[in-house]
């Protein structure tokens, strides 16, 4: 049963798509957890969408969809920067608009597309199960540059995410870490689309580091179980995908998303169970 069970594992393109899924829970533990502790999930949604513009021109010039992704997230993530200060619209309008703006520029720059309805599909949901290892080499450099650039910033990341302006009394320039956090964000989110789609991306970025939200407080401890269940949540979705026949990507994502929700309803059960007892011991004292 057990040998049934893990026979996908001796599959090469099965252990490539586990790998690439690896990694990409490194990569996501390192910047979701920042993303949802500076409550940034909608840009960071708005984001995975606005990347159509990018790889779609970049696509028809015969380029990198990956650089192109990350050249209009960027794009995006600039142009709310620059928005967010204005006193006329909220940051949450300003995503808004640029976010419609974006995805409808690329889906007309993709409607003219010859293979229009491949590369949306393509595009939305991704294709774990055929990751190369060339995908492997880029995963693995993402994750190397992202972990080099945000450990050193940790404290300045740290202080912007609770406060800004203890940040800069304190000399660690919020608004550069700020920059530097929509850069990494926008890697992130360039690198991840081509394994899962941009439709999971986002999944993948936000559901580990909302559960180990759950189980730890400490930002690093945070990131090692967002990088766990990443990790448990790769597996388990592959192993699914195989046996159920489902879409590797989105069994992925949606393995991570019932963790949260197990997770999430353990502790409110466990909740329940620590307060009864102090309840009965105030009975028992009257």
């Amino acid at each position: 049963m057990l040998v049934e069970l893990l026979d996908p594992f001796t599959v090469p393109f099965v252990v490539r798509a586990v790998v690439g899924g690896v990694l990409l829970s490194a990569i996501s533990a390192l910047v979701g957890v920042w993303v949802i502790v500076r409550g940034m999930t909608f840009l960071g949604d708005a984001m995975s969408h606005g990347m159509l513009p990018g790889v779609a021109i970049a696509s028809a010039l015969g380029g990198s969809p990956v650089l192109g992704a990350g050249a209009s997230a960027l794009a995006m993530a600039l142009g709310v920067n620059s928005l967010r200060r204005s006193r006329r619209f909220g940051q949450d309008t300003s995503i808004g608009l640029l976010f419609v703006g974006m995805l409808s520029l690329g889906v007309i720059i993709v409607s003219h597309s010859r293979s229009f309805a491949t590369d949306l599909t393509a595009f939305l949901f991704g294709d774990v199960l055929a990751i190369g290892t060339q995908d492997l080499a880029l995963l693995a450099v993402a994750f190397l540059a992202i972990a080099a650039v945000s450990i050193p910033l940790y404290r300045p990341f740290l202080a912007l995410s609770f406060d800004p302006r203890k940040a800069r009394t304190l000399g660690l320039r919020p608004d550069l870490a700020n920059v530097v956090m929509l850069i990494l964000l926008t890697g992130t989110i360039a690198v991840s689309f081509h394994v899962v789609g941009t439709l999971l991306s986002f999944g993948m970025l936000i559901a580990p580091s909302t559960a180990a939200l759950l189980v730890a407080r400490r930002i690093p401890v945070v990131m090692v179980a967002a990088f766990a269940l990443g990790s448990f949540s790769t597996v388990v979705g592959v192993l699914l995908s195989w046996h159920l026949g489902t879409a590797a990507g989105a069994s992925i994502a949606a393995t991570a998303v019932a963790v949260f929700f197990v997770l999430a309803a353990g502790q409110s059960i466990a909740g329940r169970f620590a307060v009864r007892p102090a309840r009965l011991t105030h009975l028992v004292t009257k």
